[in-house]
């Protein structure tokens, strides 16, 4: 370690076989907590390139816990966080409404990390069972169309970082890795980013796999559709800017869209939502994030899809799935 942190801190960057092997050795036990912290501290000062991250996500792909979900042909919607806007739970709902529109949703999770509450601690908070065991996981998407994979389940080899980033709390070259990393590979993803550096690495790593994808960033730097203003879209065969009208809906406040503070204040917004009880604003922003998940999915046009996510929210389904998996998990 000694040797590629005086490399790194030269300027220099790693090849991707290097990358991959510092994250096996990480999960080796290999090196101390400072050392760790001193590799985490690096990126957060230099931009970690596509060879590096491209090295990360095959060591924590290589490393992780597989589950064969193929059969459901889900999606992952899954964001990298990192964007300090202490936006609500916004993917997270909308996994449910594109699992209440018919679709099925494999999601990755964790518990935030530079934000008061990440999607872990909400479903938590609210009642749902976070496990690996592979029947559960296939019950939950036979019943409700979602399954949660909580990312600590699935990564044992991350527990010797998993405090180090704890403590730092602040975006680490972690949250890049997260939404490459699902345990389930699945082959459908909608990606949210939270810069457009990190969504050209995106589309270049993702137009090397067989996924079928739309990666996302808000231009004023959210890492999902805000509807606050335009968004850079990339999909496997097209690249687009949209704005709020696209979904023929008003721009947003970035207040319109805020968290709160804790997990209570997430949580109470987030049961307000799925009860039919949220405010407009915060009604189409959760639709028009799970109606591009639709779309990657069904092939259908975006404003279609955004129909349909609409009337999965307001007709209750969404929450009916919510509900049924909370449910499972109590039985």
């Amino acid at each position: 370690m000694k040797h590629i942190l005086n490399r790194l801190i030269n300027q220099e960057s790693i090849s991707s076989e290097e990358a991959k092997q510092v994250l096996v050795n990480i999960s080796k036990g290999d090196y101390n907590q400072s050392q760790i912290a001193s590799f985490l501290t690096v990126y957060m000062m230099r931009s970690v390139t596509i060879e590096e991250l491209q090295g990360f996500r095959d060591a924590l792909l290589e490393l992780c816990l597989h589950v064969n979900l193929d059969a459901y042909n889900g999606i992952d919607l899954c964001g990298t966080g990192g964007d300090g806007k202490d936006t609500f739970n916004i993917s997270t709902l909308a996994s449910f409404v594109t699992a209440g529109a018919g679709v099925n949703v494999t999601k990755h999770g964790n518990y935030g990390v530079s934000s008061a509450c990440g999607s872990s601690n909400v479903m938590e908070h609210l009642g749902i069972k976070f496990t690996a065991d592979i029947d559960f996981l296939k019950r939950s998407l036979d019943e409700a169309g979602i399954c949660v994979l909580h990312a600590p389940l699935f990564h044992p080899a991350m527990k010797n970082v998993a405090p180090i980033r704890k403590d730092l709390a602040v975006k680490t070259f972690f949250n890049m890795l997260g939404p490459m990393v699902n345990p389930a590979f699945p082959k459908n993803q909608m990606v949210g980013v939270f810069n457009l550096e990190l969504l050209r690495m995106y589309s270049y790593l993702y137009q090397n796999t067989d996924k079928n994808y739309t990666i996302i960033h808000a231009l004023d730097g959210y890492d999902e559709i805000s509807l606050t203003g335009p968004a850079k879209v990339i999909r496997n065969a097209s690249e687009t800017i949209i704005n709020p009208e696209y979904f023929g809906v008003e721009t947003l406040n970035q207040h319109d869209i805020y968290g709160g503070e804790s997990v209570e204040d997430a949580a109470k917004i987030f049961t307000q939502v799925l009860n039919g009880q949220g405010t407009e604003a915060q009604n189409n922003v959760v639709c028009a994030n799970a109606a591009m998940a639709i779309a990657t999915v069904t092939k259908k046009s975006v404003e279609d899809s955004f129909e349909l996510a609409k009337e999965a929210l307001l007709s209750g389904r969404a929450r009916e799935k919510f509900e049924t998996l909370v449910k499972i998990s109590s039985s």
